[in-house]
Protein backbone atom coordinates (compact mmCIF):
# COMPACT_ATOMS: atom_id res chain seq x y z
CA UNK A 1 0.00 0.00 0.00
CA UNK A 2 2.96 2.46 0.90
CA UNK A 3 4.62 2.08 -2.49
CA UNK A 4 0.83 2.37 -4.20
CA UNK A 5 0.76 5.88 -2.77
CA UNK A 6 4.41 6.77 -3.41
CA UNK A 7 3.73 5.58 -6.90
CA UNK A 8 0.28 8.08 -7.06
CA UNK A 9 1.83 10.97 -5.83
CA UNK A 10 4.98 11.08 -7.99
CA UNK A 11 2.39 10.01 -11.08
CA UNK A 12 0.33 13.40 -10.12
CA UNK A 13 2.78 15.28 -9.67
CA UNK A 14 5.01 14.57 -12.94
CA UNK A 15 1.45 14.76 -14.81
CA UNK A 16 -0.36 17.29 -13.40
CA UNK A 17 -2.82 15.36 -12.26
CA UNK A 18 -3.94 18.13 -9.79
CA UNK A 19 -6.65 20.68 -11.09
CA UNK A 20 -5.51 24.35 -10.80
CA UNK A 21 -2.00 23.93 -10.64
CA UNK A 22 1.34 24.38 -12.82
CA UNK A 23 2.37 20.59 -12.47
CA UNK A 24 1.43 20.18 -15.61
CA UNK A 25 4.54 22.63 -16.90
CA UNK A 26 6.72 20.30 -14.39
CA UNK A 27 5.25 17.34 -16.32
CA UNK A 28 6.47 18.72 -19.76
CA UNK A 29 9.84 19.31 -18.43
CA UNK A 30 10.95 15.97 -16.91
CA UNK A 31 9.18 14.12 -19.94
CA UNK A 32 10.69 16.36 -22.88
CA UNK A 33 14.48 16.40 -21.70
CA UNK A 34 16.46 13.28 -21.82
CA UNK A 35 17.02 11.01 -18.99
CA UNK A 36 20.60 12.47 -18.01
CA UNK A 37 18.96 16.08 -18.19
CA UNK A 38 16.26 14.21 -15.74
CA UNK A 39 19.10 13.07 -13.68
CA UNK A 40 21.15 16.03 -12.80
CA UNK A 41 18.03 18.34 -12.42
CA UNK A 42 16.83 15.66 -10.04
CA UNK A 43 20.30 15.97 -8.35
CA UNK A 44 20.25 19.80 -8.71
CA UNK A 45 16.88 19.81 -7.04
CA UNK A 46 17.96 17.57 -4.05
CA UNK A 47 21.15 19.74 -3.21
CA UNK A 48 18.60 23.01 -3.28
CA UNK A 49 16.61 21.05 -0.68
CA UNK A 50 19.35 19.87 1.24
CA UNK A 51 20.86 23.38 1.47
CA UNK A 52 17.88 25.36 2.58
CA UNK A 53 16.82 22.87 5.24
CA UNK A 54 20.52 22.92 6.79
CA UNK A 55 20.50 26.63 6.63
CA UNK A 56 17.68 27.34 8.44
CA UNK A 57 18.64 28.50 12.44
CA UNK A 58 17.05 25.13 14.38
CA UNK A 59 19.86 23.25 12.06
CA UNK A 60 22.92 25.02 13.58
CA UNK A 61 24.16 25.49 16.93
CA UNK A 62 25.67 28.58 15.61
CA UNK A 63 25.78 30.64 12.39
CA UNK A 64 27.41 28.83 9.41
CA UNK A 65 28.50 31.00 6.15
CA UNK A 66 26.11 30.19 3.58
CA UNK A 67 29.41 28.90 1.45
CA UNK A 68 29.99 26.38 3.93
CA UNK A 69 26.55 25.14 3.91
CA UNK A 70 26.14 25.05 0.56
CA UNK A 71 29.87 22.77 0.51
CA UNK A 72 28.26 20.35 3.51
CA UNK A 73 24.46 20.14 1.32
CA UNK A 74 27.01 19.29 -1.38
CA UNK A 75 28.90 16.71 -0.19
CA UNK A 76 25.99 15.18 1.81
CA UNK A 77 24.20 14.82 -1.54
CA UNK A 78 27.07 13.69 -2.81
CA UNK A 79 28.06 10.70 -0.54
CA UNK A 80 31.90 12.34 -0.17
CA UNK A 81 32.28 13.37 3.21
CA UNK A 82 34.76 16.28 2.97
CA UNK A 83 33.76 18.85 5.00
CA UNK A 84 34.31 22.58 6.24
CA UNK A 85 32.75 22.56 9.28
CA UNK A 86 32.41 19.62 12.05
CA UNK A 87 28.85 18.13 11.96
CA UNK A 88 28.74 16.94 15.74
CA UNK A 89 29.73 20.20 16.58
CA UNK A 90 28.03 23.04 14.48
CA UNK A 91 24.72 21.22 13.54
CA UNK A 92 21.94 20.55 15.83
CA UNK A 93 20.36 17.38 16.30
CA UNK A 94 17.64 18.52 13.38
CA UNK A 95 20.83 19.66 11.64
CA UNK A 96 22.75 15.99 12.25
CA UNK A 97 19.31 14.44 11.29
CA UNK A 98 18.98 16.85 8.07
CA UNK A 99 22.41 15.25 7.27
CA UNK A 100 21.86 12.03 8.07
CA UNK A 101 18.51 11.78 5.38
CA UNK A 102 20.55 13.50 2.49
CA UNK A 103 23.38 10.64 3.24
CA UNK A 104 20.51 7.69 3.11
CA UNK A 105 18.79 9.26 0.00
CA UNK A 106 21.87 10.20 -1.91
CA UNK A 107 23.04 6.52 -1.32
CA UNK A 108 19.91 4.80 -2.02
CA UNK A 109 18.69 7.13 -4.24
CA UNK A 110 21.67 6.40 -6.70
CA UNK A 111 21.16 3.07 -6.72
CA UNK A 112 17.27 3.27 -6.94
CA UNK A 113 16.66 6.60 -8.98
CA UNK A 114 16.42 5.99 -12.09
CA UNK A 115 13.97 2.80 -11.77
CA UNK A 116 12.11 4.81 -9.41
CA UNK A 117 11.53 7.45 -12.14
CA UNK A 118 10.79 4.77 -14.40
CA UNK A 119 8.09 3.40 -12.35
CA UNK A 120 6.49 7.07 -12.11
CA UNK A 121 6.85 7.42 -16.17
CA UNK A 122 6.00 3.78 -17.89
CA UNK A 123 2.09 4.75 -18.40
CA UNK A 124 2.83 7.76 -19.76
CA UNK A 125 5.98 7.54 -21.83
CA UNK A 126 6.14 6.62 -25.43
CA UNK A 127 7.52 2.93 -26.72
CA UNK A 128 10.89 4.92 -27.95
CA UNK A 129 11.33 7.16 -24.88
CA UNK A 130 10.97 4.45 -22.58
CA UNK A 131 13.14 2.54 -24.17
CA UNK A 132 16.19 5.12 -24.39
CA UNK A 133 15.50 6.21 -20.62
CA UNK A 134 15.55 2.14 -19.79
CA UNK A 135 19.07 1.93 -21.59
CA UNK A 136 20.40 5.16 -19.90
CA UNK A 137 19.32 3.50 -16.47
CA UNK A 138 20.60 0.43 -16.97
CA UNK A 139 24.14 1.54 -18.01
CA UNK A 140 24.19 4.50 -15.29
CA UNK A 141 22.73 2.23 -12.17
CA UNK A 142 23.56 -0.84 -13.61
CA UNK A 143 20.29 -2.53 -13.17
CA UNK A 144 20.02 -6.34 -14.16
CA UNK A 145 19.13 -7.00 -17.97
CA UNK A 146 15.39 -8.06 -16.29
CA UNK A 147 14.76 -6.14 -13.62
CA UNK A 148 11.24 -4.63 -12.67
CA UNK A 149 11.90 -1.33 -11.15
CA UNK A 150 9.17 -1.61 -8.87
CA UNK A 151 10.29 -4.73 -7.51
CA UNK A 152 14.04 -3.86 -7.47
CA UNK A 153 13.40 -0.56 -5.58
CA UNK A 154 11.32 -2.49 -2.77
CA UNK A 155 14.26 -5.09 -2.32
CA UNK A 156 17.14 -2.25 -2.51
CA UNK A 157 15.43 -0.85 -0.04
CA UNK A 158 14.62 -3.80 2.27
CA UNK A 159 18.19 -4.95 1.70
CA UNK A 160 19.71 -1.59 2.80
CA UNK A 161 17.41 -1.15 5.96
CA UNK A 162 18.46 -4.26 7.58
CA UNK A 163 22.13 -4.18 6.95
CA UNK A 164 21.97 -0.68 8.61
CA UNK A 165 19.78 -2.07 11.47
CA UNK A 166 22.62 -4.63 12.04
CA UNK A 167 25.81 -2.42 11.96
CA UNK A 168 23.61 0.23 13.90
CA UNK A 169 22.34 -2.27 16.79
CA UNK A 170 26.06 -3.60 17.06
CA UNK A 171 27.63 -0.13 16.93
CA UNK A 172 25.73 0.79 19.32
CA UNK A 173 26.76 -1.48 22.23
CA UNK A 174 30.26 -0.64 21.46
CA UNK A 175 29.49 2.66 21.81
CA UNK A 176 27.62 2.25 24.74
CA UNK A 177 30.79 0.61 26.86
CA UNK A 178 32.58 2.95 25.34
CA UNK A 179 31.01 6.00 26.98
CA UNK A 180 30.35 7.82 23.64
CA UNK A 181 27.69 10.76 23.89
CA UNK A 182 24.25 9.89 22.59
CA UNK A 183 25.54 6.44 21.61
CA UNK A 184 22.59 5.01 19.77
CA UNK A 185 22.12 8.22 18.19
CA UNK A 186 25.30 8.29 16.97
CA UNK A 187 25.57 4.39 16.27
CA UNK A 188 22.61 5.32 13.76
CA UNK A 189 24.49 8.40 12.13
CA UNK A 190 27.79 5.82 11.53
CA UNK A 191 26.27 3.27 10.20
CA UNK A 192 23.90 4.56 7.45
CA UNK A 193 26.87 6.97 7.03
CA UNK A 194 29.05 3.88 6.53
CA UNK A 195 26.67 1.56 4.50
CA UNK A 196 26.35 4.25 1.84
CA UNK A 197 29.88 5.18 1.69
CA UNK A 198 29.72 8.93 2.87
CA UNK A 199 31.92 9.08 5.75
CA UNK A 200 30.13 11.66 7.31
CA UNK A 201 31.20 11.47 11.23
CA UNK A 202 30.17 12.97 14.43
CA UNK A 203 32.99 12.48 16.18
CA UNK A 204 35.87 15.41 15.38
CA UNK A 205 38.41 13.25 14.64
CA UNK A 206 36.29 10.18 12.26
CA UNK A 207 37.75 6.69 13.84
CA UNK A 208 41.05 7.66 15.27
CA UNK A 209 40.03 6.89 18.65
CA UNK A 210 38.64 3.74 17.63
CA UNK A 211 42.16 2.66 15.64
CA UNK A 212 42.89 -0.33 17.31
CA UNK A 213 39.44 -1.60 17.94
CA UNK A 214 38.86 -4.93 16.10
CA UNK A 215 34.86 -4.70 16.36
CA UNK A 216 34.61 -1.26 15.11
CA UNK A 217 37.07 -1.78 12.25
CA UNK A 218 35.53 -5.11 11.35
CA UNK A 219 31.75 -3.55 11.42
CA UNK A 220 33.04 -0.25 9.50
CA UNK A 221 34.78 -2.46 6.91
CA UNK A 222 31.51 -4.49 6.42
CA UNK A 223 29.14 -2.07 6.03
CA UNK A 224 31.46 -0.08 3.33
CA UNK A 225 31.89 -3.08 1.53
CA UNK A 226 28.50 -3.98 1.30
CA UNK A 227 27.43 -0.71 0.28
CA UNK A 228 30.32 0.22 -2.10
CA UNK A 229 30.16 -3.34 -4.14
CA UNK A 230 26.22 -2.93 -3.82
CA UNK A 231 22.86 -5.05 -4.09
CA UNK A 232 23.24 -6.68 -7.13
CA UNK A 233 26.42 -8.09 -7.03
CA UNK A 234 25.30 -9.67 -3.12
CA UNK A 235 22.03 -10.82 -4.32
CA UNK A 236 24.25 -12.83 -7.32
CA UNK A 237 26.68 -14.15 -4.89
CA UNK A 238 24.12 -15.25 -2.91
CA UNK A 239 22.05 -17.26 -5.33
CA UNK A 240 25.81 -18.96 -5.95
CA UNK A 241 25.62 -19.63 -2.55
CA UNK A 242 22.59 -21.42 -2.49
CA UNK A 243 23.31 -23.10 -6.27
CA UNK A 244 26.89 -23.74 -5.63
CA UNK A 245 26.81 -25.03 -9.13
CA UNK A 246 25.99 -21.84 -10.86
CA UNK A 247 28.27 -19.47 -11.95
CA UNK A 248 28.13 -15.44 -10.97
CA UNK A 249 27.46 -12.79 -13.42
CA UNK A 250 30.12 -11.57 -15.82
CA UNK A 251 30.34 -8.13 -14.23
CA UNK A 252 29.76 -9.68 -10.37
CA UNK A 253 32.92 -11.47 -11.26
CA UNK A 254 34.71 -8.26 -12.77
CA UNK A 255 33.38 -6.38 -9.74
CA UNK A 256 35.11 -8.74 -6.97
CA UNK A 257 37.88 -9.68 -8.91
CA UNK A 258 38.98 -6.41 -9.30
CA UNK A 259 37.86 -4.86 -5.51
CA UNK A 260 39.85 -8.14 -4.27
CA UNK A 261 42.76 -7.35 -5.97
CA UNK A 262 42.52 -3.41 -5.19
CA UNK A 263 42.16 -4.24 -1.07
CA UNK A 264 45.41 -7.06 -1.21
CA UNK A 265 47.65 -5.13 -3.37
CA UNK A 266 46.95 -1.50 -1.60
CA UNK A 267 47.65 -3.49 1.67
CA UNK A 268 50.19 -5.15 0.76
CA UNK A 269 52.22 -2.32 -0.99
CA UNK A 270 51.39 -0.15 2.15
CA UNK A 271 51.85 -2.42 4.84
CA UNK A 272 55.28 -3.48 3.48
CA UNK A 273 57.06 0.24 2.60
CA UNK A 274 54.64 2.63 4.77
CA UNK A 275 57.11 3.23 7.68
CA UNK A 276 54.28 5.83 9.77
CA UNK A 277 52.82 3.14 11.48
CA UNK A 278 55.60 1.35 12.79
CA UNK A 279 54.81 2.67 16.12
CA UNK A 280 51.86 0.34 16.69
CA UNK A 281 51.79 -3.38 17.47
CA UNK A 282 52.32 -5.62 13.92
CA UNK A 283 48.48 -7.20 13.90
CA UNK A 284 47.04 -3.45 14.64
CA UNK A 285 49.41 -1.74 12.47
CA UNK A 286 48.31 -4.40 9.63
CA UNK A 287 44.82 -3.62 10.64
CA UNK A 288 44.83 0.20 10.12
CA UNK A 289 46.85 -0.30 7.05
CA UNK A 290 43.68 -2.40 5.00
CA UNK A 291 41.11 -0.09 6.63
CA UNK A 292 42.68 3.21 5.16
CA UNK A 293 42.79 1.09 2.04
CA UNK A 294 38.97 -0.60 2.32
CA UNK A 295 38.02 3.20 3.00
CA UNK A 296 39.83 4.78 -0.33
CA UNK A 297 38.82 1.75 -2.21
CA UNK A 298 35.29 2.14 -0.98
CA UNK A 299 35.16 5.56 -1.29
CA UNK A 300 33.57 6.14 2.33
CA UNK A 301 36.32 8.31 3.96
CA UNK A 302 36.27 7.32 7.00
CA UNK A 303 40.12 7.18 9.10
CA UNK A 304 41.76 5.62 11.80
CA UNK A 305 45.27 7.74 11.42
CA UNK A 306 45.87 11.36 9.44
CA UNK A 307 46.63 10.33 6.29
CA UNK A 308 48.67 13.39 5.73
CA UNK A 309 51.69 11.18 7.93
CA UNK A 310 51.51 8.73 5.00
CA UNK A 311 54.70 8.27 2.80
CA UNK A 312 54.30 10.16 -0.52
CA UNK A 313 54.66 6.60 -2.25
CA UNK A 314 52.08 5.82 -0.01
CA UNK A 315 49.84 8.64 -0.94
CA UNK A 316 50.05 7.91 -4.80
CA UNK A 317 48.69 4.53 -4.61
CA UNK A 318 45.98 5.88 -2.68
CA UNK A 319 45.40 8.44 -5.81
CA UNK A 320 44.36 5.17 -7.06
CA UNK A 321 42.64 3.11 -4.96
CA UNK A 322 40.38 6.79 -4.33
CA UNK A 323 39.61 6.74 -8.12
CA UNK A 324 38.88 3.82 -9.31
CA UNK A 325 37.71 1.42 -6.15
CA UNK A 326 34.16 1.93 -6.35
CA UNK A 327 31.61 -0.59 -8.10
CA UNK A 328 28.76 0.53 -10.65
CA UNK A 329 25.79 -1.27 -8.35
CA UNK A 330 26.70 0.48 -4.95
CA UNK A 331 26.80 3.71 -3.30
CA UNK A 332 30.16 4.82 -4.74
CA UNK A 333 30.93 7.58 -6.77
CA UNK A 334 33.77 8.47 -9.35
CA UNK A 335 35.35 5.99 -12.24
CA UNK A 336 34.16 2.57 -11.49
CA UNK A 337 36.14 -0.99 -10.90
CA UNK A 338 34.76 -2.63 -14.31
CA UNK A 339 35.94 1.01 -15.70
CA UNK A 340 39.47 -0.09 -14.63
CA UNK A 341 38.70 -3.55 -15.62
CA UNK A 342 37.48 -2.25 -19.45
CA UNK A 343 40.91 -0.16 -19.77
CA UNK A 344 43.26 -2.83 -18.94
CA UNK A 345 41.45 -5.02 -21.40
CA UNK A 346 42.05 -2.49 -24.28
CA UNK A 347 45.95 -1.84 -22.89
CA UNK A 348 46.49 -5.97 -23.56
CA UNK A 349 44.86 -6.27 -26.37
CA UNK A 350 46.50 -3.59 -28.27
CA UNK A 351 50.11 -5.09 -26.52
CA UNK A 352 48.80 -8.65 -28.38
CA UNK A 353 47.91 -6.61 -31.33
CA UNK A 354 44.32 -8.23 -31.09
CA UNK A 355 41.54 -6.82 -33.19
CA UNK A 356 38.96 -7.54 -30.43
CA UNK A 357 39.01 -6.25 -26.58
CA UNK A 358 38.59 -9.40 -24.13
CA UNK A 359 38.44 -9.84 -20.12
CA UNK A 360 38.60 -13.01 -19.39
CA UNK A 361 37.82 -14.61 -22.35
CA UNK A 362 34.93 -12.29 -22.56
CA UNK A 363 34.47 -10.19 -25.80
CA UNK A 364 33.53 -6.29 -24.20
CA UNK A 365 31.86 -4.64 -26.86
CA UNK A 366 32.82 -1.33 -28.16
CA UNK A 367 30.27 0.80 -27.02
CA UNK A 368 31.20 -0.40 -23.35
CA UNK A 369 34.81 0.18 -24.19
CA UNK A 370 34.48 3.57 -25.93
CA UNK A 371 32.07 4.59 -22.13
CA UNK A 372 35.29 3.20 -20.62
CA UNK A 373 37.67 5.38 -22.17
CA UNK A 374 35.86 8.67 -22.42
CA UNK A 375 35.17 8.06 -18.30
CA UNK A 376 38.28 8.24 -17.68
CA UNK A 377 39.85 11.16 -20.53
CA UNK A 378 37.21 13.28 -19.07
CA UNK A 379 38.49 12.44 -16.21
CA UNK A 380 42.32 13.34 -15.94
CA UNK A 381 40.77 16.74 -17.94
CA UNK A 382 38.46 17.74 -15.61
CA UNK A 383 41.05 17.06 -12.25
CA UNK A 384 44.04 18.08 -14.19
CA UNK A 385 41.81 21.85 -14.43
CA UNK A 386 40.40 21.71 -11.18
CA UNK A 387 44.60 20.99 -9.64
CA UNK A 388 45.98 23.63 -11.78
CA UNK A 389 42.92 26.27 -10.32
CA UNK A 390 43.72 25.08 -6.78
CA UNK A 391 47.31 25.51 -7.55
CA UNK A 392 46.69 29.17 -8.01
CA UNK A 393 44.02 29.95 -5.20
CA UNK A 394 45.15 27.77 -2.64
CA UNK A 395 48.63 27.96 -0.40
CA UNK A 396 48.92 24.01 -0.04
CA UNK A 397 51.49 21.35 -1.86
CA UNK A 398 50.98 19.77 -5.04
CA UNK A 399 50.22 16.65 -3.49
CA UNK A 400 47.93 17.57 -1.04
CA UNK A 401 45.80 19.43 -3.64
CA UNK A 402 45.88 16.40 -6.30
CA UNK A 403 44.79 14.44 -3.05
CA UNK A 404 41.84 16.84 -2.59
CA UNK A 405 40.58 16.66 -6.05
CA UNK A 406 40.63 12.93 -6.59
CA UNK A 407 39.00 12.58 -2.85
CA UNK A 408 36.48 14.88 -4.58
CA UNK A 409 35.63 13.68 -7.73
CA UNK A 410 35.97 9.91 -6.66
CA UNK A 411 33.05 10.67 -3.69
CA UNK A 412 35.86 9.63 -1.12
CA UNK A 413 35.87 12.32 1.59
CA UNK A 414 39.55 11.75 2.90
CA UNK A 415 41.67 14.81 3.00
CA UNK A 416 45.40 15.51 3.81
CA UNK A 417 44.24 18.66 6.06
CA UNK A 418 43.51 20.86 3.03
CA UNK A 419 39.72 20.91 3.14
CA UNK A 420 39.08 23.48 6.17
CA UNK A 421 41.30 25.74 4.92
CA UNK A 422 40.42 26.21 1.31
CA UNK A 423 40.02 29.68 -0.15
CA UNK A 424 36.19 30.23 -1.54
CA UNK A 425 36.71 29.44 -4.82
CA UNK A 426 38.69 26.16 -3.87
CA UNK A 427 35.55 25.23 -2.47
CA UNK A 428 33.31 26.04 -5.16
CA UNK A 429 35.52 24.30 -7.11
CA UNK A 430 35.65 20.75 -4.94
CA UNK A 431 32.04 21.06 -4.86
CA UNK A 432 31.63 21.13 -8.77
CA UNK A 433 34.06 17.95 -8.03
CA UNK A 434 31.91 15.64 -5.92
CA UNK A 435 29.07 16.47 -7.88
CA UNK A 436 30.42 15.53 -10.99
CA UNK A 437 31.56 12.53 -9.05
CA UNK A 438 28.00 11.74 -7.84
CA UNK A 439 26.13 12.07 -10.81
CA UNK A 440 28.87 10.45 -12.96
CA UNK A 441 32.05 12.05 -15.03
CA UNK A 442 30.49 11.07 -18.28
CA UNK A 443 26.80 11.44 -17.48
CA UNK A 444 27.86 15.09 -17.19
CA UNK A 445 29.63 15.82 -19.96
CA UNK A 446 26.83 14.37 -22.28
CA UNK A 447 24.78 16.99 -20.01
CA UNK A 448 26.99 19.79 -21.37
CA UNK A 449 27.36 18.46 -24.74
CA UNK A 450 23.47 19.51 -24.85
CA UNK A 451 22.90 17.39 -27.60
CA UNK A 452 23.58 14.34 -29.85
CA UNK A 453 24.55 14.70 -33.36
CA UNK A 454 23.17 12.92 -35.61
CA UNK A 455 26.02 12.31 -38.18
CA UNK A 456 25.73 9.76 -41.50
CA UNK A 457 28.21 7.36 -40.01
CA UNK A 458 27.50 4.78 -42.81
CA UNK A 459 28.43 7.14 -45.01
CA UNK A 460 31.56 8.46 -43.73
CA UNK A 461 34.68 7.02 -45.06
CA UNK A 462 37.01 5.64 -42.85
CA UNK A 463 41.21 7.36 -42.80
CA UNK A 464 44.28 6.28 -41.32
CA UNK A 465 45.30 8.38 -38.61
CA UNK A 466 48.96 8.08 -37.45
CA UNK A 467 49.82 7.54 -33.98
Amino acid sequence: MLWHHIYSFISKALYGNYEGTTLTSIKDLLVTKSPTALLIYGYVFFLIIAFSLLSLPIAQNSPIEWLDTLFIATSAVSTTGLITTQPGVDYSFFGQLVILLIIQIGGIGYMTFGSFILVALKAKMSKDSLKTSLEMSKREFAFPKDFKPSTFVKKVVLFTLIVECIGAILLAVIFTQNGEAAPIWSAIFHSVSAFCTAGFSLMTTSFQSYQGHLAVNFIISALSLLGAIGFIVMVDVWDVVKNPKSTPQFSTAIILKITFALLLGGTLFIGFTDDSLNHLPTFERWMTVFFQVMTASTTVGFNTFNVANMHIASVFVMFFLMLFGASPSGTGGGLKSTTLAALIAIVRSTLKRRKLVSFDGKRLPLHKLQLAASSFILAFAISFIAVTILLITEEAPLSWILFEVLSAIGTVGLTMGLTTELSDIGKLVIMLMMFMGRVGILTFGVFLSLREENEDEDNQEEEELVL
